[in-house]
Parts: structure tokens; sequence; C-alpha cells
């Protein structure tokens, strides 16, 4: 009886819960919706950015966006992404007086774009020039050279005060003013270099392939294959290394010290020459009245190579680079000296160091948990620094004219400040008062 009972009741509760599964309402399964794939872009290893910053009155940015107008002067405090940069494949670039070049690698005849002030034709000439006013170039534009061959490519570049050479795999092409031979051809008197078309080429030095070019405010440096180097323009401060203080259009064999030297480096950006050899030597002449050519007799304008003894015992120099009034080196484990008259980067109180004097490496990020950092290149302009590590960042100090350090303000940097640049730095280019880089993209 008891299991009769039991038998029933399941059948009923199967029956009752079959019910109210037929009255309950099914409820549809909601579709699942296609959300959207982001897909975040690699970079490539040659894609690169230009960031710029500084004066952008004249141009020389190749941008008028993003800028602040102070005391109706126009510039740009920090690091700018230029849009030039998006569209063009940029392997090189300097900075002038006012002006800057981009290499650029094409598979057409426009290897080479400027903007910035183009009174003297240092970037170039068109005939659609006479629609800009005040000869300012305000974004980038093709420079025309008079190539040969259809796959020339620019390799090198350098920039002087109103004169530009570029270093192409045809040889040196050079343009712009040539008041006292600096771009190697002769001197005509009262020539106008104001809408000037003329574009000088430099094939070879004796025979010769150029290897390197670089430039001061009036004079031009050509250091070739087998490590010599030649110099042309004006000689008033010895910077031509020519043993006068002449002028010289001709590419002159520099004389001094360096005879049987392999240079591997020539920089200048004014009146004051550093070379330096394969064996970490490194040699100076032109203007020294900063003391940036500490010498024993006192001379403030050296017109013969002189090797800087003051460098020996820094350990092997392997990068230099000359200012207007300072000089500076790197050796191969990351140390930077200074010398000569500026902002040096010691802090407000020291203006003048007639020895290398070591920048602490503290200064350049360098610590106990970034043991495998250190500083891998300088460069400088008339009045300010800066140093590229390894990692690709960029520290900056000195004269902060118009923002050119990039820290956002104008405030003269008495000591080394990293810029917040949004890529990692390759190269930085500075002038008299802004500053490009070429940089690489994080990812």
């Amino acid at each position: 009886m008891f299991n009769t009972i039991k038998t029933c009741a399941k059948l009923i509760t199967r029956r009752s819960n079959k019910s109210l599964a037929e009255k309950k309402p099914k409820i549809p399964k909601p579709k699942l919706k296609t959300l959207p794939i982001f897909q975040y872009p690699v970079g490539q290893e040659d894609d690169r950015r230009i960031y710029v910053w500084g004066l952008a009155e004249h141009g020389a940015l190749g941008t008028i966006d993003r800028v602040r107008t102070i005391d109706n002067i126009s510039f740009i405090p920090k690091p700018s992404r230029l849009k030039f940069g998006e569209t063009h494949k940029v392997v090189d670039l300097t900075c002038g007086y006012g002006f800057t070049a981009f290499a650029v690698h094409s598979k057409d005849n426009n290897i080479l774009y400027g903007s910035g002030i183009n009174t003297d034709s240092q970037i170039g000439y068109h005939l659609t020039d006479k629609k800009f006013k005040d000869d300012i170039i305000t974004t980038p534009r093709p420079i025309n050279l008079p190539l040969k061959q259809p796959k020339t490519q620019v390799v090198g570049l350098a920039a002087g005060r109103a004169h530009l050479l570029v270093l192409t795999t045809e040889g040196l092409f050079t343009l712009g003013n040539n008041g006292y031979g600096q771009c190697g051809r002769p001197i005509i008197n009262n020539e106008d270099y104001n809408k000037n078309a003329i574009v000088h080429h430099i094939p070879d030095i004796k025979g010769n392939q150029i290897k390197a070019v670089s430039a001061g405010q009036d004079h031009s440096i050509i250091l070739t294959e087998n490590g010599e180097v030649f110099t042309f323009g004006w000689g008033a401060d010895g910077q031509t290394g020519l043993a006068h203080f002449e002028n010289e259009y001709r590419p002159t064999l520099v004389k001094g010290d360096i005879a049987g030297e392999r240079i591997t480096k020539v920089t200048c950006v004014a009146d004051c020459v550093l070379a330096l050899s394969d064996k970490g030597r490194v040699f100076g002449w032109g203007n020294a009245e900063y003391g940036q050519l500490p010498n024993k007799s006192g001379t403030q304008q050296i017109n013969i190579a002189t090797e800087l003894e003051l460098c020996r015992g820094l350990g092997r120099i392997v990068d230099i680079a000359a200012g207007g009034s300072f000089c500076m080196v790197l050796n191969d484990v990351g140390d930077v000296f200074v010398w000569g008259y500026g902002i040096l980067g010691f802090g407000p109180d020291v203006r003048k160091t007639l020895k290398p004097t070591l920048l602490p490496a503290t200064l350049f990020g360098i610590n106990a948990y970034e043991r495998n950092v250190q500083v891998s290149k300088i460069n400088c302009g008339i009045s300010h620094l800066a140093a590229v590590t390894n990692k690709g960042d960029l520290f900056m100090w000195g004269r902060n004219k118009f923002g050119s350090l990039g820290l956002g303000h104008m405030n003269d940097q008495f000591f080394p400040l990293k810029v917040s640049v949004g890529a990692q730095v390759k190269k930085v280019a500075c002038g008299v008062d802004h500053t490009v880089t070429l940089c690489k993209p994080f990812v």
C-alpha cells in the first residue's frame, strides 16, 4: 500500500511540473553582438617620427600648428609631432640658422626638403617662391638638385648660417651664401644670393669619396673615405685649419697634428672645430677665446689642427660636439665631459672651466635600477647642449632661447633634464633657436 501511494505521488508531481513548464514563457536567448576588434599599429623597423620645438616664426619647424604666442613671438615650447614625418620617409635632418633641411628616401628626385628662412636661397630657389612673403617657407617643400642618376640618395647633411651642404651618392651639392667661399666655388663680388638658383657640385676630393660633411657659421668641412679633412670658407678665426687666417673657396687639406691620423668625425656649429680619430684622439682648431681649446701660449685663434692633450686620460672618446663657446666629449662607457664657457650643466654658479669636467651620470637617469643605461650620442647648438641615451631618451640643458630645449617653458636649464618626446630619439639637430629630432616610434 505504501509503495502504491509513493508511486502515485511521483506521477502527480511530474504532471504538475510538466504543466508548470508548459505555462512558463520561453525566454529567447540573447543574440551575441559582434564586438569591434581594435588593432593597434605596430611600427616597422624603418618607421620614423619627427618632433620639433623652439622658435616658429621663421618657419624652420615646418609647421605653424600648436604654436604659442608671447609678446608677438610665435614658438612651440615642447616637442610637437610634425605631420611631414608621417607622409615622407625622412632619413636625416639638419638645422641651420633659422632653417631646416630634411633628407627623404624617395623613388623620384624629391630626396631633399627644406623650410624656414630662405633669404640666401639656402634651401633652394623655385619660381613659385615669388608667392612667399619675406622669403619665409613655413612648410617643407622640395629642394631641386641637379641630379644625373635616377636612384640618387642623400647620405649626409650639414647647415651653416646661410648655406647648406648635401652629401649624396653622386657627391656633394652646396647651395646658399658663398660670400666667403663656403660653398666651394669662386667668390663673386656683390653676388646676389636672394632667389639664386646656383647649386654647386663637388663629386669627390682628388679621387677620394666624400664620407661626411660638417658646417660652421660660414665655413665648410669635408671628411673623405681615407680619413682626411678638407675645409673651405671663412678663416678669420683659423676655423679652416689651413695655417692662415684668409678665406679659401677651394677644398684644402687641413694641416697640423692630424697629419697621418685617420679622422672619423668632425664637428662644428660656429667657429670652433673638433675632430676625432679612429684611436680616440681629439684635435681642435679655430676660435678659442672662451677656453674651448686651452693651449700653452694662450692663443685665442688657432689656425692649425692641434691635439687636445686635456682629453687624454678620459677613456676612449667615441663622440664629440663643439658649440659657440664650449666643447663636449663622450667616452665609450657613457661619461660626458664639458668645458669652456656658458651654461655647462653643473648648476647656475659654474660659468667657465678650462678642463673637461665630468657631468654626474645620475643626471642622465643612470642609477641602481637602470644600470644598463648610458649616454650614446651628444650634440649641441650655439648655446644649448643635448645627450641621447641608448634607450632613446633625450636630455637637454643650456640657454633656452624661445623654448629650444623643449621643456615647456623658456627658462634656462642649468643641468641636464629629460625632454618628454613621445618616441625613441635617434638623432637630434640643434639650430640657434630651434631643435628638430628624428625618432623611432615605441610600437
